[in-house]
C-alpha cells in the first residue's frame, strides 16, 4: 500500500519546465504533487482508499475537480474514465499497457499519450488539444501511471 515517492518534471517540447511532480515517499494515498516552476502547488493526484474499484481524486488549486476511475469488468484490456465534476466525462481508450492511448470527450480527442522507449528514464509525449486543461489532462496521465504501477 505503500509507495516511494518520485520526483520527476514535465517540460515543453523545447525542454522547459512546466511542471515539477512531487512524489510523496511512504505516501498511503500514493500521492502526487504539481507544482508550477515557481513552486507553487497547482494540483495533486491521490488513490481514494474507500473505493471498490482503483479511484484517484485529482485537485487543481485546491478544488477537487476529476476522479480517475478504473472499470471492473473489462474484457481483455484495461479501461478508465476521467470524471470531471460538471462537465463531461473523458474515456481512455488505446493501449494502456504500452503506454500509447487516446482521452476523449464526446468522441473528440483531448489528448494523445504516447512513450518513447529510446530514453534513459520513462518519458512520455502527451498532446493536449487547444483550449483543454493542460493540468488536469496531465493529473489524468499521472493517475493512469500510478495504477500501472500497482
Amino acid at each position: 500500500m505503500f509507495r516511494l515517492g518520485e520526483d520527476s518534471d514535465i517540460t515543453d517540447e523545447a525542454g522547459q519546465p512546466v511542471l515539477h511532480v512531487d512524489g510523496k515517499v511512504m505516501s498511503l494515498h500514493n500521492r502526487l504533487i504539481l507544482r508550477d516552476p515557481a513552486g507553487r502547488e497547482v494540483g495533486q493526484v491521490r488513490r481514494k482508499l474507500a473505493a471498490l474499484r482503483p479511484t484517484y481524486e485529482i485537485t487543481i488549486d485546491g478544488e477537487d475537480v476529476a476522479e480517475v476511475r478504473k472499470h471492473l469488468l473489462t474484457a481483455f484490456h484495461q479501461r478508465f474514465t476521467i470524471g470531471v465534476h460538471g462537465a463531461g466525462d473523458m474515456e481512455i481508450s488505446g493501449d494502456l499497457l504500452n503506454h500509447e492511448f487516446t482521452i476523449q470527450r464526446d468522441g473528440h480527442t483531448v489528448a494523445t499519450v504516447s512513450k518513447r522507449w529510446l530514453t534513459v528514464t520513462a518519458t512520455y509525449a502527451v498532446e493536449v488539444a487547444p483550449g483543454e486543461n493542460d493540468v488536469l489532462i496531465l493529473a489524468g496521465v499521472l493517475a493512469l501511471d500510478l495504477a500501472a504501477g500497482e
